[in-house]
């Protein structure tokens, strides 16, 4: 079905991919953003629901508000840590919501379908699971397209649906920022400053049941 060249790329922008947290200004073009949201609505969901919909954020102004958003977040969340971990925690940035040219808020309707959604009745998280797979594809279509893209993880979930303007039941699930960027890392950010590192894969893989190599 595929090339061996098509199969390597396909690994190359799984491995490639990064979190990306500093952005140029360039302005994206239309049809790559909208490259971007084909492959994202292209992926698949339980019940073929679709829970997702994408809000498109080029304001300077909201753009700003939602930075403001992220910080409040971030720095509420500081207390958790001490000492050279809150350090590192506090240099985490969230200004690459600023500097990039588009942020996109990717949401769940846990309505989407009706009451009854296959998978879904027995599963209810299923729907956020989709949604996470259509951010998968949107991160890894711009990582293809050459963009770099970051996720902001730190915000109260009624702050951005004020901002945007989202309805209640809605599940504003992530913020991903988009943009060219300078600094693409070869490693996650987070293990280049040793916050975390990768886990060796023998010791997650179990035969036949858990806990058993």
């Amino acid at each position: 079905m595929f090339t061996p060249e098509e199969k390597e790329a396909v690994y190359k922008v799984i491995y490639t991919r990064r979190d990306v947290r500093t952005f140029r200004s360039d302005p994206i073009p239309d049809d790559t953003v909208m490259n971007l949201l084909s492959a994202a609505h292209h992926a698949p969901s339980v019940g073929f629901m679709q829970p997702w919909n994408f809000v498109l954020v080029t304001s300077d102004e909201v753009k700003q508000r939602l930075a403001w958003a992220a910080d409040k977040e971030r720095r509420a969340l500081a207390i958790h840590y001490e000492g050279e971990r809150q350090d590192q925690f506090l240099e985490l940035k969230i200004q690459g919501i600023k500097q990039a040219p588009l942020t996109v808020c990717i949401t769940c309707d846990p309505t989407r379908g009706g009451s009854h959604v296959l998978g879904r009745n027995s599963i209810p998280e299923t729907d956020m699971l989709s949604v996470a797979c259509a951010i998968q594809n949107l991160w890894l279509a711009a990582c293809a397209e050459g963009l770099a893209a970051g996720w902001v993880s730190f915000y109260k979930k009624n702050d951005v649906r004020d901002i945007l303007e989202i309805p209640p039941h809605i599940d504003p699930i992530a913020l991903i920022s988009i943009g060219y960027t300078d600094q693409y890392p070869d490693k996650p950010i987070l293990e280049s400053t040793g916050w975390e590192k990768r886990r060796t894969m023998d010791d997650l893989i179990y035969h036949e049941k858990w806990g058993q190599s």
